[in-house]
């Protein structure tokens, strides 16, 4: 497949996927927790979010304030949603993934 401009690392497809099964109400400790839960990775906020603005700033992702909660102190969260170019991106890099997959089978670790 050719380069488009549009691949994903690893990490940003988790976060792009854990956006899709959260929403509407993924934030930055839901995503976190998501992709805690499903691939037992801990991964820090600080990465989190760094991947999230780096998300949005490419188009992949929008954001929007959350309304405020009494449990958050009257903060708001901030909650992210995947746009059709975010769902593209991720469409070709699971396939991407799938192709090169395509006819191999996986083995145990050698000894």
């Amino acid at each position: 497949m050719a380069r488009t401009g549009q691949e994903l690392s690893a990490l940003e497809q988790q976060v792009l996927l854990a956006i899709l099964r959260r929403h509407p109400n993924a934030y930055g400790v839901s995503i976190r927790d998501e992709i805690k839960q499903e691939t037992a990775t801990e991964i820090s906020f600080g990465s989190i979010y760094a991947v999230l603005d780096r998300l949005e700033q490419r188009g992949f992702v929008s954001s929007r304030e959350g309304a405020a909660t009494a449990v958050r102190g009257g903060r708001k969260k901030l909650l992210f949603t995947i746009t059709g170019s975010g769902q593209s991106a991720l469409d070709h890099a699971i396939k991407a993934l799938d192709a090169l997959r395509a006819g191999t089978q996986l083995q145990g670790a050698l000894a």
